[in-house]
C-alpha cells in the first residue's frame, strides 16, 4: 500500500480528535474501517503511531513527526481544491446562489422554506454537520456563505477572525428528554437530582456538548453514569427508560416521550449565524428568526418558558 492525502488527512482527524471513535465520526466512515486504516498505515511505516489509552489516542514520538510533516500536506492539497473550486465557480455563468450550513435544529425546515419563498430563482443548498467548528472553517474557507451553529455555555467557539457575528438567541435553555415512566416526568420542571441515578446520554462529536454536560454535573456535585452516542440512538434509550438526554426546547411532543425544562436552566446555549465579510445576510437572518419564532410557538413546553421568562420571542413580531 503507498500512503496517500486520505490516509494523512486519517492520521491528522485522529491526532485533532484524540480518539478513534470522534475521528471516524468527523470523518464519516466507521470505526472499524478507520482502525483497519491505521493499522495498514504503520504497517506500512513499520511502526506504531499512536499510542492507544483507556482515555483515547496520544502520538508516539514518530507520530509526532510525521504529523509535523503531513499537516502543511493536508492543508495544502486543502488549499488546491479551494482554489481550483472558486475558478471554476467563477467561471460559471453567473445567478443568484445562496450556500448554507447548520448545526441540527429543529428551525432548518421551516428556514429552508421561507428562503425559496423569499429569494425566489436562488440556487440554495445546505449542508448539516455536527461539528460547528467544521462550519466555521467552511465559511472561511468560502465553501459556505453562512452558518447557523450553536455554541455551548462555557465552551466558546473559535470563530475564525474576521468572519461576522448575529446573535439569534443570546442564552437558549436545553430542555432534558425522559420516558413518559421516568417519575420526574409528572413535573412541569425537573431538577439535576431528580436525574442523579439516571444514565445520561451525549454526543461527544458536537463541539462543547459533553464538556458542558461535565460541568454542570460536576458543579451540582453530581457523578451519573454517561453513555455516548448520536442522539437518534439517544432517544430510542430515553423512549425505554434507559437514559436521559439533553435536547432543544424547540423539540416537538412526542406520544412515548417527555420534554421538560431543567430548575435554573443550568444547560444552555447560544445561537449565532455566521458570515464572511460583506455578505448581505439581512433576509437570511429574517427568516431564520421567523422559523425560530415559529418553531418555539410550535413546541409548547418552551412556548410556556419563554412566556414565563417574558421574552419577546414569545411575541408575534
Amino acid at each position: 500500500m503507498e500512503l496517500e492525502v486520505r490516509h494523512l488527512r486519517a492520521l491528522c482527524a485522529i491526532a485533532d480528535a484524540g480518539s478513534l471513535h470522534q475521528a471516524a465520526r468527523r470523518l464519516g466512515v466507521s470505526q472499524p474501517s478507520l482502525t483497519t486504516q491505521l493499522r495498514r498505515i504503520e504497517n506500512v511505516l513499520g511502526a506504531e503511531l499512536f499510542r492507544r489509552e483507556r482515555t483515547g489516542c496520544r502520538p508516539t514520538s514518530l507520530g509526532r513527526a510525521v504529523l509535523s510533516r503531513a499537516r502543511p500536506l493536508v492543508d495544502g492539497m486543502s488549499d488546491l481544491v479551494a482554489e481550483a473550486l472558486a475558478e471554476a465557480e467563477a467561471a460559471r455563468p453567473r445567478g443568484s446562489r445562496l450556500r448554507i450550513g447548520s448545526t441540527a435544529s429543529r428551525v432548518i425546515g421551516g428556514w429552508l422554506r421561507r428562503l425559496r419563498v423569499a429569494l425566489p430563482g436562488t440556487d440554495i443548498s445546505l449542508r448539516v454537520d455536527v461539528s460547528a467548528h467544521a462550519l466555521l472553517r467552511s465559511v472561511e474557507a468560502g465553501r459556505l456563505d453562512v452558518a447557523f451553529v450553536h455554541e455551548v455555555e462555557g465552551s466558546p467557539l473559535a470563530v475564525p477572525e474576521g468572519l461576522e457575528q448575529r446573535v439569534l438567541v443570546d442564552r437558549e435553555p436545553q430542555f432534558i428528554s425522559l420516558s413518559r415512566d421516568h417519575p420526574a416526568a409528572r413535573r412541569r420542571v425537573v431538577e439535576l437530582g431528580d436525574l442523579a441515578g439516571d444514565p445520561w446520554m451525549v454526543d461527544p462529536t458536537v463541539d462543547g456538548e459533553w464538556d458542558g454536560v461535565r460541568r454542570v454535573l460536576g458543579a451540582a456535585g453530581l457523578n451519573p453514569p454517561v453513555l455516548h452516542g448520536d442522539y437518534l440512538t439517544a432517544a430510542s434509550l430515553v423512549v425505554l427508560g434507559e437514559a436521559v438526554a439533553p435536547c432543544q426546547p424547540t423539540s416537538g411532543p412526542r406520544d412515548d416521550m417527555v420534554i421538560r425544562p431543567l430548575l435554573g436552566d443550568p444547560l444552555a446555549v447560544r445561537l449565532l449565524l455566521v458570515s464572511r465579510p460583506g455578505t448581505d445576510i439581512a433576509v437570511v437572518y429574517a427568516q431564520l428568526e421567523d422559523a425560530y419564532r415559529d418553531a418555539a410557538r410550535r413546541a409548547s413546553g418552551y412556548h410556556e418558558w419563554l412566556l414565563r421568562h417574558r421574552s419577546p420571542l414569545a411575541c408575534t413580531p
